[in-house]
C-alpha cells in the first residue's frame, strides 16, 4: 500500500499526524531567534597595549613584534594585523571559521603571558584582549549627557555604572567609550620656575609618586584585639597635590604649586564627543562574534531601566541608534510578504481551477509546509534571518507545486467522470512517481551548497537547508494530506453555464492559450532543427552573459545610519581638527534626511575622527542611505581641510582591518622604502580610476616630528645616562602617569607634562634641564641637537611584515567585480614583484566566492542529472528534463542586466533555485510521454499529448512560483534592497523559461529518444 492510499484509507490518522506537525511547528516558531544574517562571523580577538608617550616606532618594535611572534604559534590563526600609533598598539587576530573562540582566547592569553618578558618593563598594564572584531559595526549606540554636571562626572557614570554593567551582559564583547573624560589630576610644569629653584622634571616625578601611596601597613596584635593600621597616604584631588613638597631650599619648602599648575582635569584632553552641538559621552556596544544581534540588544534594553535608576537624576541616557531595529523591521515586512505570497498563490490556484474546494486543499498545504519547516529550523538551531526568510517566501511559490500537481490530476479524473474517492486513488497512483521525482531532484539542487566553505558557504547553508526542508515537507504533504483531502472534500467543478461571466471569460482565455500552444508546438516539432539550434545558441549566450555580467557580493542594507571616518593633514593640532570636524558636521546636518550627527575626535590618531549620522526611518524618506551618502560627499567638498569617508554599516565584518573605506588591498614587503614608494604610486593611480571613490591609505609617514640627536660623550661627561635623558623627555612631553589615585570603584591617574604654553615649537626643548648626580643642572640643548623631520604617525604590520593597506569604495553603479579587476590591473602594472599584494576582508572573500559559486552551479546541475538518471533509469532523458536550464539562466541574467543590478550572492541563489524550478516542467511532460511510449505510442504523438495534458499544471505551478517571487522582485518592505536581486532573477528566469521550455523540451525528447533507441 502506497503512502497516498494509506492516508486515503485512514483519514483520521493522516489528520492527526498533520495536526501534530502543525502543533510542533507552532511551538517552534516563537523559539526561532531573529537575526539579519546567519552567524558567519570569523572568530576574532583584538589585543591592545598602551605605553603613553611612546612613538609608533617604539610601539611597533618593542610591543607589537614580540606579541606577534607569539601569536603566530597559536593554532588556527588565519591572519594577524597590527597598528601601532603614538602610545598604543592594537593587534587583530582572525581565526579559521571552525575555531572555537573561547579556546582561542585561552591560547591568546597564554601567549600574552609568554611574551611578557620581552615587553617594555614600564608598560603601565599588561596587554588586554577582547573577543571582538574592531572592524565590526556596533549593535547599539548610547549617549550620556547632562546640562549641569562636569563631563568628568558624566564619564564616571558612563564607565562605572553603564559600561561595566553592560559588559557583563551575555553576548556583549566590548563597550567602547568615545570622548572619554575620565578624571585625572593634571600637573603642568613650568620649566622656568623649575630652573629658578634648581629643580628638574624628574624631581617632580619622584616627589609626586612618593607623595601619594597606598601600601599595606599591617596590623598590631594585642593580647585581646587585632588592630589594623590605616595610614592616610592617599591624596585625592588637585588641591591636595598642590601642597606636595618637591624640595627644600634654605629651610623653606618648595611646593608643587610653585613650579607647576595643578588642576582637576581629564586623562586625555585631546578627545571630544558631541551630539549635534551638545557635549556627550558615547558608548558603542559591540557583540561577540557568535552572538545574535537582536538577542543581545534585547538583553541590554531589559537592563537599561535598572541602569538609568542608578544614574544621577540630571544625567540623561539615550539610545542614539539600535542596529536590531532594522532587523526587526525587515523580519516584520518579510512576514507580511510571506502572507501576501500565500494569498497570491491561493488566488492563482483558484483562477485556474475555478473550484473553491479544490482551492482550499492546497491552501491548507501551504501553512502545513511552513510549520513543518519551522520544526526543522528549530532542531538545527537556525534563525529567522534575511536568507532563511527569503527561503520561506520563495518556498510559498513552489512548495504548493506538488499539491497542485496531485490536485490537478485528481480533478482531471473527476472531470472524466470518476467519483472523488476513485479519482483520488487513481490520480495519486499515477502522479506519485512524478512528485517524488520533482521533490528529490529539487532538494538535490542544494546538496553542493552544503559542501561550500568559507563565509559564502556559511551564508548559503542556512538558506539551502531551509528551502530543502520546505521542499521535502511539501512533497510529504502532497503525498499524504492532499490526496486524503481530495478523497473527502473535493467537489466537482461547476458546470460552465453556472459559472460567473468573468470566470467563463478566464476559461476562454485558458482554452484559447491551450489551442494556441497546440498549434505553435506542432509548428516547433515540424521545425525541430531550428528549435535545437536556437537552444544551443541560447546556451552559448548564457555562458557569455555569465562571464560578462557585473558581479557583486552581499548588497548593503539601509539601516537608517551612515558611519564615517574623517582624516585631516598629518600633524594637525587638536583645536584645528575640532574646527574642521565641526564644519563637516554642519554640512551634514543641512541634509533634510539627517536626524542627528554624533562626532568623535581624538579616539585614535589626532588627525582622525568618527561620525555617526542618524537618518530618518526609510519609510519617511525618498532617498536610500547610499544615495544620501553620495549627496553628502558633494556637500562635504566645501570642507577643504578634511576628507570624510561615509558608508552604510556593512552586514558582516569580514577581516579585522579597520579602514576608512570598505574594500582593501594590502601590500607587504620587508624593504619599507620600496613598499612605501610602490604604495604611493598605486594610490595616485587608483584615485584616478572612474570605478572607485574614497581611495585612501593607512600609510602616514609625513607626521611632523622632532629628531633629537644625543651627544653621548658629552652626556657621559656630566655623569648622565641615556635612560635619564629619555626619562626626562617622557616626563616632560609624554603625558606621563606618575601616580595613581585609588577610589572606591575606580582608579585615577596623576598626569605630568610641561605646560602647553611651553610646547609651541621645538625651541621649548631648550628650556628643559637635566639634573646630574652632583645636583647640578645641564640644559638639554647642551647635550643634544634638535631638528625637524617627518616620520610615521602609525606603523602597520600584516602577517608580521610591514604593510600598507589601500582602501576604496565603489563609485555609483559600479559592481565589485569590475572594481577589483581595475585595481588588480593597476597593481600588476605598478607594484614590483618583491612586494606581495592581496585583497583583504570583503574583497578577498568575494574573489574566493567567484570560482566557488561557478563550481557550485555546475555541481547542482550534475547532481540533478544523477538523481534523475537514477529515478528514470536513463542516461538521456535527464538531459531532456534539464534542457530548459539555459533559457532560465539567460532570463535571470538579462533581467538583472536591464535592472542595472550585479549578479550578487543573493541573485546567484536565485539562479541556483531556477535550476530546480525549471526542471519541474520537464519532469511533468517526460513522465506522461514515457508512459505513452511504453504503451506503444509513437514518440511524436506521445510528447505532443504529454505537453497538452500537462499544460495546465505547468502554467499553474509556474504562475504560483512567479507569485511567490513577485513581492521580493518588487522590493517591498524594509531591507528589500538586499532581497530584490534574488526576486528579479527568479521572476526573469521563470518568464523566459516558461515561454521557451514548452517548446524546447519536446524537441529534445524526440532527438534524445531517437538516440536512446539507436543505442539501446
Amino acid at each position: 500500500m502506497t503512502a497516498p492510499e494509506w492516508c486515503i484509507r485512514r483519514p483520521v490518522a493522516a489528520t492527526l499526524l498533520t495536526a501534530a506537525l502543525a502543533i510542533f511547528g507552532g511551538l517552534a516558531y516563537p523559539q526561532l531567534p531573529v537575526s539579519d544574517l546567519p552567524v558567519v562571523d570569523f572568530p576574532t580577538i583584538s589585543v591592545a597595549a598602551t605605553l603613553p608617550g611612546a612613538s609608533p616606532d617604539t610601539m611597533a618594535s618593542t610591543v607589537a613584534m614580540p606579541l606577534e611572534r607569539q601569536f603566530a604559534t597559536v593554532a588556527g590563526v588565519s591572519s594577524i594585523s597590527s597598528t601601532s600609533t603614538r602610545g598604543s598598539t592594537s593587534i587583530t587576530l582572525q581565526f579559521d571559521l571552525e575555531r572555537d573562540i573561547d579556546a582561542a582566547a585561552q591560547d591568546v592569553e597564554a601567549m600574552i603571558a609568554r611574551a611578557a618578558r620581552a615587553l617594555p618593563p614600564d608598560l603601565p598594564a599588561p596587554p588586554t584582549y577582547q573577543k571582538v572584531n574592531p572592524a565590526a559595526s556596533p549593535v547599539l549606540l548610547l549617549t550620556l549627557t547632562s546640562p549641569t554636571r562636569l563631563m568628568t562626572e558624566v564619564d564616571e557614570a558612563a564607565e562605572t555604572k553603564v559600561g561595566q554593567q553592560m559588559s557583563m551582559i551575555e553576548g556583549v564583547a566590548e563597550v567602547t567609550v568615545y570622548g572619554a573624560q575620565k578624571y585625572a589630576v593634571r600637573v603642568d610644569a613650568d620649566p622656568n620656575a623649575l630652573s629658578a629653584h634648581g629643580l628638574s622634571i624628574d624631581d617632580l616625578t619622584t616627589a609626586i609618586s612618593s607623595a601619594s601611596v597606598n601600601r599595606p601597613t599591617g596590623a598590631i596584635q594585642t593580647p585581646t584585639r587585632n588592630l589594623d593600621i590605616e595610614v592616610d597616604g592617599q591624596l585625592h584631588d588637585a588641591a591636595a597635590f598642590r601642597r606636595v613638597v618637591v624640595a627644600w631650599r634654605n629651610g623653606s619648602p618648595i611646593r608643587l604649586e610653585q613650579v607647576a599648575r595643578v588642576t582637576d582635569g581629564v586623562e586625555n584632553d585631546q578627545t571630544r564627543t558631541t551630539v549635534d552641538d551638545t557635549r556627550a559621552i558615547l558608548l558603542a556596544v559591540q557583540r561577540q562574534p557568535d552572538a545574535n544581534t537582536v538577542a543581545v540588544v534585547d538583553r541590554i534594553r531589559d537592563a537599561l531601566p535598572r541602569i538609568q535608576q542608578e544614574l544621577p537624576a540630571d544625567v540623561q541616557m539615550n539610545v542614539m541608534w539600535d542596529r536590531s531595529q532594522a532587523i526587526r523591521d525587515a523580519s516584520r515586512d518579510v512576514t507580511v510578504t510571506i502572507l501576501l505570497t500565500m494569498a497570491l498563490v491561493v488566488l492563482v490556484i483558484f483562477l485556474f481551477l475555478v473550484n473553491t474546494s479544490a482551492t482550499l486543499i492546497p491552501a491548507l498545504a501551504l501553512p502545513t509546509c511552513l510549520l513543518g519547516t519551522f520544526v526543522v529550523m528549530a532542531a538545527l538551531g537556525y534563525s529567522l534571518d534575511a536568507l532563511s526568510m527569503m527561503a520561506l517566501t520563495l518556498s510559498m511559490g513552489f512548495v504548493v507545486d506538488d499539491a497542485v500537481v496531485m490536485l490537478e490530476n485528481v480533478v482531471r479524473h473527476m472531470e472524466a467522470g470518476a467519483d472523488r474517492l476513485r479519482a483520488a486513488l487513481e490520480g495519486a497512483r499515477e502522479i506519485t512517481f512524478t512528485i517524488v521525482s520533482m521533490t528529490l531532484s529539487l532538494a538535490a539542487v542544494f546538496i553542493p551548497v552544503l559542501f561550500m566553505g568559507g563565509v559564502v558557504g556559511r551564508l548559503l547553508r542556512e538558506f539551502s537547508v531551509t528551502i530543502a526542508a520546505a521542499i521535502l515537507v511539501s512533497g510529504a504533504v502532497s503525498l499524504t494530506l492532499t490526496p486524503m483531502l481530495c478523497s473527502r472534500f473535493l467537489r466537482p467543478t461547476p458546470a460552465v453555464a453556472s459559472r460567473p461571466r468573468w470566470i467563463r471569460r478566464l476559461d476562454a482565455v485558458v482554452e484559447s492559450s491551450l489551442r494556441g500552444y497546440a498549434r505553435t508546438l506542432r509548428l516547433a516539432l515540424a521545425h525541430r532543427g531550428l528549435v535545437l539550434a536556437a537552444s544551443i545558441l541560447m546556451l552559448v549566450g548564457t555562458v557569455w552573459l555569465f562571464a560578462r555580467i557585473p558581479k557583486g557580493f552581499i548588497p548593503d542594507q539601509d539601516v537608517d545610519m551612515l558611519v564615517g571616518q574623517t582624516q585631516a593633514i598629518q600633524g594637525i593640532g587638536f583645536d584645528a581638527m575640532m574646527a574642521e570636524q565641526n564644519a563637516a558636521v554642519r554640512a551634514i546636518r543641512r541634509h533634510p534626511d539627517v536626524v542627528s550627527v554624533t562626532s568623535v575626535v581624538g579616539s585614535s590618531a589626532l588627525n582622525t575622527g568618527r561620525l555617526f549620522v542618524r537618518l530618518r526611518p526609510r519609510a519617511q524618506r525618498r532617498l536610500g542611505a547610499g544615495e544620501i551618502a553620495q549627496a553628502l560627499r558633494r556637500s562635504l567638498d566645501e570642507v577643504s581641510g578634511l576628507r570624510v569617508f561615509l558608508q552604510s554599516p556593512p552586514a558582516i565584518a569580514v577581516g579585522g582591518n579597520q579602514t576608512k573605506s570598505q574594500y582593501q588591498l594590502t601590500l607587504q614587503g620587508t624593504d619599507t622604502r620600496v613598499l612605501y614608494a610602490a604604495s604611493d604610486r598605486l594610490l595616485a593611480r587608483l584615485a584616478k580610476l572612474p570605478e572607485l571613490q574614497d581611495v585612501t591609505t593607512d600609510l602616514e609617514i609625513a607626521d611632523p616630528q622632532l629628531s633629537v640627536k644625543v651627544d653621548r660623550d658629552q652626556l657621559a661627561s656630566f655623569g648622565l645616562t641615556l635612560d635619564q635623558f629619555e626619562s626626562a623627555l617622557y616626563s616632560a612631553y609624554g603625558e606621563r602617569e606618575v601616580s595613581t589615585i585609588y577610589g572606591p570603584d575606580d582608579q585615577f591617574q596623576v598626569v605630568l607634562r610641561v605646560a602647553p604654553e611651553f610646547q609651541r615649537d621645538e625651541t621649548a626643548l631648550s628650556l628643559l634641564n637635566l639634573k646630574t648626580s652632583a645636583g647640578g643642572e645641564v640644559p638639554l640643548a647642551q647635550v643634544a641637537r634638535v631638528s625637524r623631520q617627518a616620520g610615521p604617525s602609525a606603523i602597520n604590520h600584516t602577517g608580521q611584515l610591514p604593510s600598507v593597506t589601500l582602501s576604496f569604495n565603489l563609485a555609483p553603479g559600479v559592481a565589485l567585480g569590475d572594481a577589483l579587476q581595475a585595481v588588480s590591473r593597476e597593481a600588476g602594472a605598478l607594484v614590483p614583484a618583491s612586494i606581495a599584494r592581496s585583497f583583504q576582508g570583503v574583497a578577498q572573500q568575494f574573489q574566493g566566492s567567484l570560482q566557488g559559486l561557478a563550481v557550485t552551479l555546475v555541481l547542482a546541475v550534475v547532481v540533478i542529472y544523477l538523481v534523475l538518471g537514477v529515478l528514470y533509469e536513463s542516461f538521456v532523458h535527464p538531459v531532456t528534463i534539464l534542457s530548459g536550464l539555459p533559457s532560465a539562466a539567460a532570463g535571470a541574467l538579462v533581467t538583472l542586466w536591464l535592472a542595472g543590478l550585479p549578479l550578487d550572492l543573493f541573485a546567484f541563489v536565485g539562479v541556483v533555485l531556477l535550476v530546480g524550478l525549471v526542471k519541474k516542467n520537464g519532469i511533468m511532460m517526460v513522465d506522461v510521454a514515457l508512459a505513452a511510449v511504453r504503451r506503444g505510442a509513437p514518440a511524436d504523438a506521445a510528447i505532443l499529448e504529454a505537453s497538452l495534458v500537462r499544460f495546465r499544471p505547468i502554467m499553474m505551478t509556474t504562475v504560483a512560483a512567479l507569485a511567490g517571487a513577485l513581492p521580493i522582485a518588487l522590493g517591498l518592505g524594509a531591507g528589500a534592497e538586499t532581497r530584490q536581486p534574488l526576486g528579479l532573477a527568479v521572476v526573469g528566469g521563470l518568464l523566459v523559461s516558461q515561454a521557451l521550455t514548452l517548446y524546447v523540451t519536446p524537441v529534445y525528447f524526440l532527438y534524445l529518444d531517437r538516440i536512446a533507441r539507436k543505442v539501446g
